[in-house]
């Protein structure tokens, strides 16, 4: 048996920083206390969601791995309660800027990095504005608990990336989220949607999925988005093992065994049964093209 707990947290991310820090330190103790050894918190939680406006004078929440604060506050507080956390920070190298993932271990050691894959542009969600396109690609991280397969928000939508993260050894799908209303759009509501693909990512894959969004109203220059939180843990077939209401802070946690996991996973023969030569459409544009 390999038994682990996990943990998605839920929160509010207001105007100060630090406050939005205090914050994530409490419900990561939170969840420790309650026996998490992998603790998610949502997409770039430590400031209000910037990109619903244009702003230049937003790049300034950007800073280096090496030095970043909300990564050094981090890791101190992984080592002291010996939890794995992976951390949604706004990232700059040089003159790129990315939204990025930074995996610190249970003893506080950085493992990497992950550079959010797929950028959004859309109404309320411009971030084609503040981010380059990720470059890492899509890396697993190996852990003291477990291997982490990491993708940020937007990179939710494609089972592409859910898929080669399995492929690649992922014990678990990470996903940290800042999602909610669309400004153009206010009989749209998405939350449905978004839970089920996720689950869908589970199931195909056999590997659980952990979820963390933010909730409540954050207003900005040109809309205001109304982010519905409800983060889920899906378990290894798609199934919903606990999900947060859409407000209010939460601390969401899952046993899982993941031995009896990968056993399922290679019994069921999806992996076994693949067919690599006949999915070169997948790398093109249009589905067109010859096969691999």
């Amino acid at each position: 048996m390999a038994l682990i707990t996990v943990a998605a947290v839920q929160m509010a991310c207001g105007p100060d920083p630090d406050t939005n820090l205090a914050t994530a330190e409490r419900l990561v103790r939170r969840a420790a206390e309650g026996g998490a050894q992998i603790v998610l918190l949502p997409e770039l939680f430590s400031t209000p969601y910037f990109c619903k406006d244009q702003d230049p004078a937003f790049f300034a929440l950007a800073g280096p791995v090496e030095d970043h604060p909300v990564l050094a506050a981090m890791r101190v507080l992984a080592a002291k309660l010996g939890v794995v956390l992976p951390i949604s920070f706004f990232e700059r190298a040089n003159n790129a800027h990315y939204n990025s993932l930074a995996v610190i271990d249970a003893d506080g050691s950085l493992l990497g990095t992950y550079r959010k894959s797929h950028i959004p542009d859309g109404p309320g969600y411009q971030e084609k504005f503040y981010f380059n396109p990720g470059d890492s690609g899509l890396p697993v991280f190996r852990t003291r608990y477990a291997a982490l397969g990491c993708a940020i928000c937007w990179d939710q939508w494609f089972p592409e990336a859910a898929r080669i993260l399995a492929l690649r050894g992922a014990d678990l799908l990470l996903y940290p989220t800042a999602i909610g209303s669309e400004p153009q759009d206010p009989g749209l509501d998405t939350r449905a949607h978004w839970t089920r693909v996720m689950q869908g990512h589970a199931a195909a894959n056999l590997v659980p999925v952990i979820a963390a969004n933010r909730f409540g109203s954050e207003v900005g220059q040109s809309c205001t988005i109304d982010f519905y939180g409800s983060s889920f843990i899906a378990g290894p077939t798609g199934e919903l093992v606990v999900q947060a209401e859409p407000a209010g802070e939460a601390v969401l946690t899952a046993r899982l065994d993941l031995a009896a996991i990968r056993m399922r996973r290679v019994a069921w023969g999806v992996f076994r049964d693949r067919r690599p030569d006949l999915y070169g459409p997948l790398l093109t544009g249009d589905g067109g093209g010859p096969t691999l």
